[in-house]
This record gives structure tokens, C-alpha cells and sequence, in this order.
């Protein structure tokens, strides 16, 4: 199907649904470089106006990626649930977009329609939304998910504790650790990206998290972010295997360039589950996604890079997972140029994930040769903050020595929870009482005794001459 709109006199053609929704879309360094993006902002206005009166039901009929050729596209539409799309089904995108912001429309009937909602429909809904639109319907979105405590309630703002080291070094992993905790951070997950993808290595950070966590009673998970095949040989090893971590894609070909499929990943859920370590539920995965990761891969089908973006959330959607987050400004300027590009991305793909039913968090970061600096980090840090975002990044100093990039520290979480007056996860706050680390008000204390022997306990201990 094509379509056509006249304005200010002149003509504007997109020849099928992929165009248009990539010309309707912000721009972003990205689409431009793939050569999908509006030439001008008139056409962008003009792809917006058209995509605004398409009716949402055209989306189960004209499909971006064939059916018969991605197994993402059959997945897609083999668990779109009718029933929980009746209640848009007559509603074009724009009037999809009057119903989210509609004050009637709550938490309830936002998880009631997640199942009803493919990963297109929701992509093109937030292509014709403000910043404010994004962040005021997200903000209404509750996922909750569950493993050792209980994330992504109203009110609640928790964080990854990401330890990296450049050579894997137990002891300045234990240090790294150690001190996040300190600063009751850890409650989404201790998850270390490991230096090298080795099961040796994978295997070792993963003993020593768990000594840590078993030894403290801490209400958390633990997870080595490393390949999901060197994960199922770490279990196959008796490895102590909380989460199962992989990065994820929007179509089968760019899942192929990250050496996975659909099965893997369900043959890891499947393991994950069987050791039954949940305390409080079964939420055993945790994906990473990231806009441009389709286009870096030359897996994209000509489709804009935050179609593609959505389209990963159905992948982890299919696996009830505990954590997802974007990575919002990880792959470069080629994708995201500079800070305002950066933030769009990071309120879009919160919204995707949160209406399509997914807990999502972000890690809020940039890349050195990005046109951003640790002001927009705080710019979007707060925006998703006032949206809702089950969690952030934590890492020592904000500036991850390992991976090469900046995200947000240890710091930027008790700004986040003091501004807005949210709580780390419910368990994990009562562990932080119990412990010393913070008083009833979510105040850090000086002197966690209950934490005193950490050092020696996690081999951090030396003595003087």
C-alpha cells in the first residue's frame, strides 16, 4: 500500500508502510546513514499526518518483514492476542494516541492491552508523541517482575550493580562491589560484563557473587553478562546461575550476527528455571537491546532503527524476563549523534517496552566521540526517573573502565530516589535497614557494622607491615 498527501503545495509519496514509518520518524544520525530518513522536516510532517489517521488493525496486515522469512515477524503474529486488542482495534495510531493519554486509561488497562499490542503498533504511536506524551504514558505502565525481591513497583527505583574490570580481577570486582552495596545499590541485579567470554572466567565471578550474596543474605540476583552459550556450559558445569543474560535483535538476522535464535534462548530459560534459585518468582532472563544494533548488523529490512528497537521487545517478551534494558547510547554517533538524539531514543524505548509489557530499564550512557556530554545523561536520567524506569545502571564513577563508556554511578541513584522520593526494591530496603547501610528513610549510615568483615570475607583484607 502507498500513500500521498499534498502539503504547502507540495507533494509527498511513501510508497509502502516501511517508508513511511521511517519518515515519520525524529531524526536520528542513524536512519540518515541507512538512508531512510525524511529529507526535510515538511516530509517528516507529512509521513506523521498520514501515520496518524492509519488504523492500527493495518499493522496485522501489512507486514515489515515477511512472515515466511523472519522468525521474529512469526512470532510477532503467532502471540497477538484479539481479545486484548479489541478495545483500540478501531483506533487509528492517532486515536491510539488520544486513548493512552486519556485520563481513564490507567495501569490496568494498559496491562490488559500489552498482549493485544505488536511491537509496530506501539513504535508508530510514539513517532507522532512528545517527549511529555512518552513520559506521561510510561509513567502509568506497572511490570513487575520477580526473583530474589520484587522489581518495578510504583514508587520503587532499582539498580544494576555493574562491577566491570578490565581483566576480570576478582579482587577489584570485590571492591567495586562492595562499595555499591555501601551505597545501597544492587537490588536489580550484580551483573558483571565480562572481559573475556570464557567459562573458566564465567564460572569464577560467578562463585564469587554468590558467596557474597549467600554470606550477607542480600535479596538480589547475580548474572555474568556473558554469551548465552558460555552461560548454558557454566550451568552444565554446576555453575550458580541466577539470571541468564543475552543481547537481542529485531529480526532473525541480526539475532543470527549475535550467534542466537529463538530455541537457544529458550533452551537457556528452560536450564535457568530448572536450577530453581527464585526465592520470590521465576523471572530468570535479562536482555540488553539497543537501537542500530539491526542496522550495524545489515539486518534491518530497510526499517528505521527504533521499529527495529520495538521489535526486540516481542523477543524478550516471549521469556517473561526479570530485567531489559536499552542501552541507550552505547553504539556511537553513526546511530545517535549527540545528546538530544540520545534522549528521544531513551524515552521511546522505555515507552515501547513498558506498553508492550516488559520491565524495562536503561542504562543512561554515551560514548566519548558522541556530541554528549554527563548533562544530558542527567537530563534523561531524571525525564526517566519522572517516567516510571524500573532501574538504571550503577557503575563506580560513572565511568565503566572495562566497556570504555560513561553511564551513571552509584551517586546518580540516591539523586534519582531522593528528588522523586523512590525506594529501592522492598526487600532489598528492609536488608539495608537490617544491615546498617541505610536508616528507615533510605539515608546511608557511616558505619554498616554488619558489613564490617566484608572486606576480609571477599579477600580485600591487607594487612600493614
Amino acid at each position: 500500500m502507498s500513500w500521498t498527501i499534498t502539503l504547502a503545495g507540495r507533494s509527498h509519496h511513501f510508497r509502502d508502510l516501511r517508508t513511511l514509518m521511517a519518515k515519520a520518524t525524529p531524526h536520528r544520525s542513524g536512519d540518515t546513514l541507512a538512508g531512510l530518513a525524511a529529507e526535510s522536516a515538511e516530509e517528516r510532517v507529512a509521513a506523521q499526518y498520514l501515520l496518524a489517521d492509519l488504523p492500527l488493525r493495518h499493522f496485522l496486515e501489512e507486514l515489515l518483514v515477511p512472515y515466511e522469512d523472519d522468525e521474529v515477524t512469526r512470532l510477532i503474529l503467532d502471540r497477538h492476542d484479539a481479545a486484548a486488542f479489541a478495545p483500540v482495534s478501531g483506533l487509528s495510531v492517532g486515536e491510539f494516541r488520544d486513548w493512552l493519554l486519556a485520563y481513564e486509561t490507567d495501569a490496568t488497562k494498559l496491562r490488559a492491552l500489552a498482549p493485544g499490542l505488536t511491537p509496530e503498533m506501539v513504535a508508530a504511536v510514539s513517532k507522532i508523541m512528545a517527549n511529555q506524551d512518552l513520559i506521561l504514558v510510561a509513567s502509568k505502565c506497572e511490570v513487575i517482575s520477580r526473583f530474589r525481591n520484587t522489581l518495578g513497583q510504583r514508587g520503587r527505583l532499582s539498580v544494576r550493580l555493574q562491577p566491570n574490570h578490565p581483566t576480570d580481577d576478582l579482587r577489584g570486582i570485590a571492591a567495586s562491589m562492595l562499595d555499591g552495596l555501601l551505597m545501597g545499590c544492587g537490588d536489580a541485579v550484580i551483573g558483571i560484563n565480562p572481559a573475556t567470554d570464557q567459562v573458566t572466567t564465567t564460572c569464577s565471578l560467578l562463585h564469587l557473587m554468590d558467596e557474597l550474596i549467600s554470606r550477607y543474605e542480600i535479596p538480589t540476583q547475580s548474572c555474568v553478562l556473558a554469551h548465552v552459550t558460555t552461560q548454558l556450559r557454566a550451568i552444565e558445569q554446576g555453575a550458580a546461575v541466577d539470571l541468564v543474560f543475552q543481547s537481542i535483535a529485531g529480526s532473525q538476522a541480526a539475532n543470527k550476527s549475535f550467534g542466537i535464535d529463538l530455541a537457544l534462548l529458550r533452551e537457556a530459560n528452560e536450564a535457568a528455571l530448572s536450577l530453581k534459585r527464585g526465592t520470590v518468582g521465576t523471572n530468570v532472563m535479562y536482555f540488553e537491546t539497543g537501537q542500530g544494533s539491526a542496522l550495524s548488523a545489515n539486518a534491518h529490512h530497510g526499517i528505521d532503527q527504533q521499529t527495529m528497537e520495538a521489535r526486540a521487545y516481542a523477543v524478550a517478551r516471549e521469556f517473561s524476563p526479570l530485567l531489559v534494558n536499552t542501552v541507550v547510547g552505547f553504539i556511537g554517533p553513526e546511530y545517535l549523534f549527540d545528546g538530544k538524539q540520545i534522549i528521544r531514543a531513551g524515552l521511546e524505548d522505555h515507552f515501547c517496552g513498558k506498553l508492550l509489557g516488559l520491565p524495562m530499564g536503561c542504562d543512561v550512557c554515551y560514548t566519548n566521540h558522541a556530541e554528549a556530554d554527563q548533562d544530558d545523561m542527567d537530563n534523561l536520567l531524571t525525564l526517566l526517573g519522572v517516567a516510571g524506569c524500573n532501574y538504571i545502571m550503577g557503575v563506580p564513577g560513572a565511568d565503566d573502565i572495562m566497556l570504555g563508556y560513561q553511564s551513571t554511578s552509584f551517586h546518580d541513584a540516591h539523586y534519582l530516589r531522593q528528588v522523586l522520593g523512590k525506594r529501592p526494591a522492598p526487600e532489598f530496603e528492609a536488608w539495608l535497614e537490617k544491615v546498617g547501610v541505610a536508616d528507615r528513610a533510605g539515608h546511608l549510615r557511616d558505619n554498616p557494622l554488619a558489613l564490617a568483615d566484608a572486606p576480609l570475607a571477599l579477600g580485600l583484607h591487607t594487612t600493614q607491615p
